[in-house]
């Protein structure tokens, strides 16, 4: 598996999980000042969320079979559904400034279809 042409050795080689890396980093930074009563709510939800996309990442990544990378790399769409919908609930809340939201919303969308292509690319080898 190449990307950019340069040989994948690791997960932190692939771009799904660069770009989901600087989800977290950015959902870790917009969640510090949200009120206390929410650190073991929305804040622990969002961070649990977020964390879930790199390590599906780097755990398929680490399997063999093709079921089983595609069945993490789902999992880890799955977890980016999850945190869109979060994002949209802080905003809607008051939470999450209008800026802060795009900004979140947009970089979701970019792991979302760079998961996508990640499943579509693990597929086409499997039935190479």
């Amino acid at each position: 598996m190449e990307q950019n042409n340069k040989k994948i050795k690791s997960f932190t080689d692939l771009n799904a999980w660069k770009e989901a890396h600087k989800l977290v980093i950015i959902i870790y930074k917009i969640t510090k000042p949200f009120p206390d009563e929410e650190k073991f709510g929305l804040v622990s939800q969002m961070r649990r969320a977020v964390i879930s996309i790199t390590s599906n990442i780097a755990e398929g990544f680490s399997r063999q079979s093709y079921n089983e990378k595609s069945q993490f790399y789902s999992i880890a769409q799955g977890s980016t559904t999850e945190i869109q919908n979060q994002i949209l609930a802080a905003k809607d809340i008051g939470y999450l400034p209008k800026e802060d939201f795009k900004k979140l919303a947009k970089q979701a969308v970019i792991v979302h279809k760079i998961i996508n292509g990640l499943i579509k690319k693990t597929r086409a080898i499997h039935n190479s």
